[in-house]
């Protein structure tokens, strides 16, 4: 991480925060800043069951494992719909599905009656490997549906939920042949990657196109798709806040069905670094919003 952080790390700056928070974070490990708890307590998160490491693609790749989360007690012929988090660009040396933020999402999943889903993909820093990564949300979602009768998933009410640079890879809910993704979430991520000089620089022209939601505006399913954005008023990544505005104007000019929630003191991860209520606020609406649309 760089920037305001002093935080040695080679990794993109998932958790950079402002000036007047990295003040006070000043003596926080990238390790700490990721592994804080979510700040949105719910009961039974202790109490749901997990399955991890499951190898979920045949990628030349160690790190590329799931781990599912599911309400306790479910009985053999459940099924629950599925809530499937995509970090964002770490590299899968990371393995960001063992970090504190995303096993907390996954808890919190469970325990709000859904099949939490985290897993590491090749999202990486300084290149992207948009199209790999890509193949591993692909895998991910083929992984859950085939194997939905042990994992007490429904193979057809799916939800993605990106968070930061992995916003690019919920274009895969905009394609047609996954009408089982049945709404996508966005949490301070980026949702047009045209004006990022990093994905220009080792990604082609057409590709950056294509994983940038905004392009995709215009289409039918894009538009009718629901979908929630989160925004973190004191984003600090350069042109996130930029991405998520363009779209959102976009997305209004094309009617488009979509739910936006501002945090005007948030910072980059407020879920687990802003402890307040209007953090709990759009936590809160976000798991009413995954109830409605899918159907739980």
């Amino acid at each position: 991480m760089r920037s305001s952080l002093l935080v040695a790390s080679s990794l993109l700056p998932f958790f950079l925060l402002t000036q007047a928070h990295a003040q006070a974070a000043r003596e926080k490990t990238f390790d700490e800043i990721v592994n804080a708890p979510l700040v949105l307590k719910k009961a039974g998160t202790d109490k749901v069951k997990v399955t991890t490491d499951l190898r979920y693609t045949q990628a030349d790749d160690p790190n590329l494992l799931m781990d599912v989360y599911a309400p306790p007690g479910l009985g053999s012929a459940e099924r629950r719909p599925v809530v499937l988090f995509v970090h964002g660009g770490a590299g899968s040396a990371s393995r960001p599905k063992d970090w504190g933020i995303y096993k907390g999402w996954g808890r919190l999943a469970a325990a709000s009656g859904f099949i939490g889903v985290t897993f590491t993909h090749r999202l990486g820093f300084p290149n992207p490997f948009l199209e790999n990564s890509a193949a591993d949300v692909a895998a991910a979602l083929d992984y859950v549906r085939k194997n939905a009768a042990t994992l007490n998933a429904d193979p057809d009410r799916i939800c993605l939920a990106a968070y930061s640079a992995g916003g690019p890879l919920l274009t895969l809910g905009y394609d047609e042949k996954r009408p089982y993704v049945r709404c996508l979430v966005a949490v301070y991520a980026f949702l047009d990657v045209q004006q990022s000089s990093l994905h220009r620089e080792h990604e082609t022209l057409a590709q950056v196109k294509q994983f940038s939601m905004i392009e995709h505006l215009g289409e039918k399913r894009a538009r009718q798709i629901p979908m929630f954005v989160a925004r973190a008023g004191l984003d600090a990544i350069p042109t996130m806040n930029d991405s998520i505005d363009r779209f959102i104007a976009r997305a209004i000019r094309e009617n488009a069905n979509v739910i936006v929630m501002n945090h005007p003191a948030g910072v980059h991860g407020f879920d687990n670094q802003n402890d307040d209520d209007r953090s709990r606020e759009i936590m809160d609406a976000m798991l009413s919003f995954l109830r409605r649309h899918l159907q739980l």
